[in-house]
């Protein structure tokens, strides 16, 4: 007889995070994040990620994790046999309530898969005092603290800001924006863009006055060239 298959949830029930600001820092990072790699790689937010082919156990739900070298497309979970790519970097947005685990199970974890980055960010600063801290792989595949906050997997500059994790491009230092600021500038271009055409409108308006009274000035200068001549009076050789 067949074996069962092995079922691997998509879902757990659980909720995505346990605060508001983490849940926005989470889908902010996927947004964000996605329309910068593009079709480069793929961006999973709070999706099981199962490393162990037959152990539906061996799965843990990352906060954003990004996997270079696959197919683009819309994946339910991760199966790390099925793809045959680990994710190059993972973020887990933790908290006081999350960190034995993050610091702990995780970090050791990621180590052992050969994950080559993954960075812990505290929004609330409960117990990482720079509120960010990330790790990279060394040659031994033992994880280095990073110094600098600037991820080679993604080629950006990571910063804690207000409530936010600020993204920045490394080869032209833009600040990738999160998707209330990207509308919010979207809204600014927009009034920006009308006030130019008014203005330019004003401009046209002022250009097509200008150049009607130029012709009834030449039109008068013409009548009063015509009335000379009349009168035996050459107006060109008038000084």
């Amino acid at each position: 007889a067949e074996l069962p298959a092995v079922i691997y949830p998509d879902s757990d029930g659980e909720p995505l995070a346990e605060t508001q600001t983490h849940v926005w820092v989470i889908l902010s990072l996927l947004s964000r994040l996605s329309q910068y790699l593009g079709e480069r790689a793929v961006v999973f937010a709070n999706q099981f990620f199962y490393y162990i082919e037959g152990n539906p156990r061996a799965r843990v739900a990352p906060d954003v994790m990004v996997v270079y070298g696959i197919a683009p497309g819309r994946y339910r979970n991760y199966k790390l046999w099925e793809q045959g790519q680990v994710p190059g970097i993972i973020i887990e947005v933790t908290s006081e309530g999350t960190r034995e685990t993050d610091w702990g199970f995780k970090k050791q974890l990621y180590e052992q898969i050969g994950i080559r980055e993954y960075w812990l960010f505290d929004p609330f600063g409960e117990w990482i005092g720079e509120q960010l801290q990330g790790y990279r792989l060394d040659r031994e595949g033992v994880y280095r603290p990073i110094e600098n906050q600037v991820s080679e997997v993604l080629n950006l500059k990571l910063e804690p800001g207000d409530g936010q994790l600020d993204v920045y491009r490394l080869d032209n230092g833009e600040k990738l924006l999160p998707p209330d600021e990207l509308a919010q500038t979207l809204a600014q271009t927009e009034q920006e863009l009308m006030q130019t055409e008014q203005e330019l409108a004003q401009t046209e308006q002022q250009l097509a006055q200008t150049q009607s009274e130029l012709l009834q000035e030449r039109q008068r200068a013409e009548r009063l060239a015509a009335y000379l001549r009349r009168q035996g009076i050459d107006p060109d050789g008038m000084s």
